[in-house]
């Protein structure tokens, strides 16, 4: 795969990247865990302690209710992508690598081909935000210690799922609040009651 980064025009279909600085948010980031394999927490309070905070919530996500929380570790496989009904900032800290498709190629019976995704560098430091219908998952590593991304939603995202009734299809791609999930059967996340959906190969970097 071709790798290209986010300030590319090929990157507009997916997201933009804001005249955003948020020094002490990153300084906040720098001090969370960098596992082996992957981390995700929602609402991190010593990040929402940031001095960024309110001017995020209210110029970005225009004043509604945020989560400030992370995605930090090593990872190098697709294994799954996720959309939710409102853009997603991403922050990372050195850098990372985000593999992205869009939700409009995602077929009637929800599956969808691994060949279509793309993959972008999001530098050091750059405030980018994933567009709504953008597909995505965990980070992938830029560099060979690891990650470290602020991931901006919605407060409540990817809590506890509401009780479903049946009232659409779709809802069994979801698996947490304001979540759907598209997995790959290769990812084990089958297992825990994910939809497999995604066909083709499970992309590697």
């Amino acid at each position: 795969m071709q790798m290209k980064k986010v300030t590319d025009k090929e990157f507009q279909k997916y997201g933009r990247v804001l005249d955003v600085k948020v020094p002490d948010l990153l300084r906040r980031l720098e001090e969370t865990p960098c596992p082996e394999d992957v981390i995700y927490v929602a609402s991190a309070p010593e990040l929402e302690a940031c001095e960024e905070f309110t001017a995020i919530q209210d110029s970005i996500f225009g004043g509604m209710p945020i989560q400030i929380g992370y995605c930090n570790g090593n990872n190098n496989t697709l294994n799954a992508v996720e959309y939710h009904r409102n853009s997603e900032i991403n922050i990372p800290l050195t850098g990372a690598v985000l593999m992205v498709g869009m939700q409009q190629d995602v077929g009637q019976d929800f599956t969808y081909d691994t060949s279509k995704m793309e993959v972008f560098e999001a530098p050091a430091g750059s405030v980018v935000e994933l567009y709504a219908t953008t597909l995505h998952y965990a980070p992938c590593n830029l560099q060979e210690d690891g990650f470290r991304v602020v991931i901006v939603l919605p407060k409540g995202t990817n809590t506890e799922p509401p009780v479903l009734t049946g009232a659409s299809e779709e809802e069994k791609l979801m698996t947490a609040r304001n979540k759907w999930l598209i997995a790959h059967e290769e990812s084990g996340l089958g297992a825990d009651g994910a939809f497999v959906g995604l066909k083709g190969e499970n992309l590697k970097l």
